[in-house]
């Protein structure tokens, strides 16, 4: 490979990087009803992606909106009522798709808990945890892929990602140790906080994984074309997605967050 074909999607990367990280944490930062709107689109064009991937005769868009919308009144109610109306859409979709509905199920119910998932983390935990969150999964992705085409090597799973690599593998979990180190020194949490973070990189990288081999499996290179040269927001969020729902369940087993924040 040239070095030019190598870094071929350097700039586009970058580019819509950037625009997604600056809107979202500015989102983040207001949290409320702005970041609920936020999380309820995403969540929304990601379904309407994952249902035109596997079924170009479902009703993309309705399911799109009808969870969505689930998303939006959920994060208005007591969680109680909330959890039952997430999971409307997806017995809907289910009736609809005529085909792969056992992996629009299992997909779209991360969609929907990782939305909703993430207004509770910002909602109970603050910024500060949500941009611990958000720089984990950026540095493992940033990370991995520079390492991967510097160092380059042996493939983590050519079949169904064949530009992945042990190096940017391994290379992600360095960046977001480093970046749990960081938040120990600026607040007063502990050095589990590391382990944590790793932990949290490896869920992202299972996620982005998970949504290649659907990909592979249906035959497509990109959830979308939203995202022009780029993909979809699937394909931006697939590290995110399994960030989060990895996060809701080992919240409810370790001490999170390890320590109170002073620093941010």
């Amino acid at each position: 490979m040239s070095m030019t074909s190598r870094w071929s999607d350097l700039g586009p990367r970058l580019g819509i990087g950037c625009i997604i990280a600056v809107i979202g944490l500015a989102c983040v930062w207001v949290g409320g009803a702005v970041f609920l709107i936020l999380t309820v689109m995403i969540s929304a064009v990601m379904v309407w992606e994952l249902v035109r991937m596997l079924d170009r005769s479902a009703p993309a868009v309705p399911l799109a909106v009808a969870s969505g919308g689930a998303l939006l009144v959920a994060g208005l109610l007591p969680s109680g009522y909330a959890l039952p109306l997430l999971l409307a859409p997806i017995f809907v979709g289910f009736g609809q798709l005529s085909q792969h509905r056992a992996t629009f199920s299992v997909f779209a119910l991360m969609i929907v808990f990782a939305g909703f998932g993430m207004f509770i983390l910002r909602d109970q935990f603050g910024f500060a945890w949500m941009l611990w969150l958000a720089l984990v999964v950026i540095a493992t992705d940033v990370m991995g892929y520079f390492a991967g085409r510097f160092i380059g090597g042996p493939r983590f799973w050519p079949r169904v990602s064949p530009k992945k690599t042990w190096s940017g593998t391994v290379a992600g979990w360095i960046g977001a140790a480093i970046v749990g180190a960081v938040f120990v020194q600026v607040t007063t949490s502990n050095y589990d906080l590391v382990g944590i973070s790793v932990a949290i990189s490896m869920a992202s990288q299972l996620g982005d994984i998970a949504e290649s081999a659907v990909k592979r499996r249906m035959g497509v290179k990109d959830s979308s074309s939203l995202l022009p040269g780029h993909g979809g927001l699937f394909d931006r969020f697939d590290g995110m997605l399994g960030a989060v729902v990895f996060l809701l369940l080992v919240e409810q087993l370790i001490d999170f967050p390890p320590g109170i924040v002073t620093g941010l």
